[in-house]
């Protein structure tokens, strides 16, 4: 079978299924496993890499208010890969190609292949969309087996949060400016993590969000995640937030308690690796009852 991943989740999704093999091509997006950088890419993106936040945020308003897609098929690419199965997405419109064009294009191509849609809100709907990919992939069996592996280690962190006596405010940034609360399965994140997050809301994409709000909440912790930068990207952003009224008053800040993460990487891709993202948060928020699990990177302390 060969099979086209249409965004970097699904990527993840179908390697963690041992299908790695049989992945032919990628957006332009995907960088993990290392191994799959050097595939064909089926994506372009219409956002300059360059871009500021501010400017990022604004075109992708802009192109969502008139309907137009922020990425594109390759068809070419596509045609040339003729594959049998296409992974793709339908829960965030900003985040890959429009559905509507993903399945013109698969009605097109040699042999009409299945496009499988993937739409988790929440945690254990990510957990099912691995064996979603799994059965259309053939490998049911294969995928019970991940998805067991990585319910234990959820389940882990759930019995270690039972010990923790107190709980903090806690606040999850998807964006910086403007700020945008965090949605779908990061708020259920944090309650797993021995946390209480007051402004993102489980299951709903994240929204923006005001200063004023998030000086209301006054979070004992601060996570920054930022959808699609990796850390460096991100704490270029962090002096926009330093600059705000009021941050140096923030319990968070007086504690040294914000961090910030890789949210390319972590958070925002609904796939096998959340559970990386749940066990990172786990650790920032409680490090004396989570201990961190070799292999994963410590959420970066953010100075003043």
């Amino acid at each position: 079978m060969k099979i086209v991943s249409l965004l970097p989740s699904a990527t993840e999704i179908v390697c963690v299924l041992g299908l790695a093999d049989q992945l032919v091509g990628v957006t332009h997006e995907c960088d993990w496993p290392l191994s799959v950088r050097d595939l064909p890419k089926v994506t372009r993106t219409l956002i300059p890499l360059d871009s500021t936040s501010a400017a990022i945020d604004a075109l992708v308003r802009e192109r969502l208010a008139t309907g137009q897609a922020l990425y594109s098929l390759d068809m070419p690419v596509l045609e040339r890969l003729a594959p049998d199965l296409i992974v793709t997405q339908t829960l965030c419109d900003v985040c890959a190609v429009a559905e509507a064009e993903v399945r013109s294009a698969a009605c097109s191509l040699p042999g009409k292949p299945r496009v499988v849609n993937l739409e988790p809100q929440r945690l254990g709907e990510v957990l099912c969309s691995i064996e979603q990919v799994a059965r259309a992939a053939h490998v049911e069996e294969r995928g019970r087996g991940v998805v067991a592996n990585l319910q234990a280690r959820i389940d882990a962190v759930v019995g270690h949060s039972r010990r923790v006596e107190r709980r903090p405010r806690v606040l999850l940034l998807e964006w910086i400016n403007p700020p945008f609360s965090c949605g779908h399965w990061t708020p259920e994140l944090v309650e797993m993590a021995g946390g209480v997050e007051g402004i993102g809301r489980v299951g709903l994409p994240s929204q923006t969000t005001t200063w004023e709000r998030i000086v209301q909440w006054s979070p004992e912790i601060m996570l920054i995640a930022c959808c699609g930068y990796d850390l460096e990207r991100t704490l270029a952003d962090v002096p926009i937030l330093q600059r705000q009224p009021g941050w140096h008053d923030l319990p968070c800040v007086r504690d040294c308690q914000v961090y910030a993460v890789n949210g390319s990487s972590y958070f925002s891709r609904p796939g096998p690796r959340l559970v990386d993202s749940l066990e990172i948060l786990a650790h920032a928020l409680h490090p004396d009852v989570h201990p961190l699990p070799a292999g994963l990177p410590a959420a970066h302390r953010v100075n003043g």
